[in-house]
C-alpha cells in the first residue's frame, strides 16, 4: 500500500505531534505523578512532585515546552507489512520536525560548522530552532497496517548521566539486575531532575542496546510494570534520593526495560538512560 496522504498533510501531522511531545504528559504519566504525590511522606518531595505536575498541566494547556532544555527529536517509525514510504514522505517528516521545533519553540542549540567546529562548539549556535537536527530514524515492524511515527524529545542531562556498557552476566540474571541498580542509583543521585523514569535496553551491541532503550520508552507504560521493572524501581527508590535529590520515596516513577536478542557470550551490553522528571517526552501519530 503506497502512502496516500499528501506532502502537506504529513508535514502538518508531524509538526503537531512534535509540539505535543515537547509539551504534554501522557495520561498514564499524570496518574503516576498523582499516585506518587499521594504516597510521598517527605513534605519537600511532595511539593516538588506537585510542582512538576502543575508545570506539566500548564505546558499542555499553553502548548509550551515542558522544560527549557526542549530536547533533540528522536524518531521511531513503525510500518505495517503492506505499507511503503517514499523518500518524499521522509522529506515531509523532516520538514514537519523542523516546523514543530519552530512552533514549540525548541531551544536554539544546534552547533554550526564543520566536524571540528561542531565538536569544539567554535562554529557558533544556529539561531533557528529547526537547526537542532533529529537523530536517525529507527524503523520497526508494526502489526497494524499503518505508518506510525513516535517522536521523543531527548534532553541533555539524561544523556550526560546515561551509560551503555558491557556487563559480565556470569550466567545469572541477578548479576545483570544488580549492575543496573548500581548504575541507576548513581545516575539518579547525580542527575538532579528526579523523579526519573529509567529506560533500559539489553542487546548484543552498543547500537542495539541503545535502540532497545529507545523502544522501551515507546512501549513502556507507568501502569504496567514487569517483574524486572518493578524490582529495579523499588531498589533504586530505596536509595532515598527523592525528588530533586531532596530525599523521599520517589526517586524513580517507573522503569521501562526491553531485552533484545542475545548471543552466546560472557557479556550483555546494557544501556541505561535516567530519563528526567519530564521524560519520556513522547507523542505518536498515524501518518495515514
Amino acid at each position: 500500500m503506497e502512502l496516500t496522504l499528501d506532502y502537506d498533510a504529513i508535514v502538518s501531522r508531524v509538526r503537531t505531534t512534535l509540539v505535543e511531545a515537547g509539551s504534554t504528559f501522557r495520561a498514564d504519566k499524570q496518574a503516576a505523578y498523582r499516585r506518587a504525590i499521594a504516597e510521598e511522606s517527605n513534605p519537600r518531595g511532595k511539593w516538588v512532585l506537585e510542582t512538576i505536575l502543575e508545570n506539566a498541566l500548564v505546558a499542555q494547556r499553553d502548548h509550551s515546552p515542558l522544560c527549557d532544555d526542549s530536547g533533540i527529536p528522536h524518531l521511531v517509525l513503525e510500518l505495517g507489512s503492506d505499507v511503503a514510504l517514499t523518500g518524499r514522505a521522509l522529506d515531509a517528516i523532516r520538514q514537519g520536525v523542523q516546523e514543530g521545533l519552530r512552533e514549540l519553540p525548541g531551544r536554539p542549540m544546534g552547533i554550526m560548522g564543520d566536524d571540528a567546529q561542531r565538536i569544539d562548539q567554535s562554529g557558533g549556535l544556529n539561531p533557528d530552532s529547526a537547526g537542532v537536527e533529529p537523530s536517525p530514524i529507527l524503523l520497526r515492524r508494526c502489526e497494524e497496517n499503518v505508518a506510525r511515527l513516535h517522536i521523543l524529545m531527548y534532553g541533555g542531562g539524561p544523556a550526560i548521566r546515561g551509560k551503555c556498557y558491557r556487563v559480565f552476566h556470569k550466567h545469572n540474571v541477578q548479576v545483570v539486575l544488580d549492575q543496573i541498580v548500581e548504575w541507576a542509583t548513581e545516575m539518579v543521585s547525580q542527575l538532579g531532575c528526579s523523579p526519573c523514569t529509567l529506560a533500559i535496553g539489553v542487546g548484543r551491541s552498543h547500537f542495539e542496546a541503545s535502540a532497545m532503550a529507545l523502544q522501551a520508552q515507546v512501549d513502556g507504560r507507568y501502569d504496567v510494570q514487569s517483574a524486572f521493572e518493578s524490582e529495579i524501581t523499588a531498589r533504586v527508590n530505596a536509595s532515598d534520593v527523592g525528588p530533586l535529590g531532596l530525599h523521599g520515596q520517589t526517586s524513580v516513577l517507573a522503569t521501562f526495560m526491553k531485552v533484545g536478542p542475545q548471543r552466546a557470550s560472557g557479556v550483555r551490553i546494557v544501556c541505561v538512560r535516567p530519563c528526567c522528571c519530564f521524560e519520556p517526552r513522547i507523542a505518536t501519530v498515524d501518518l495515514f
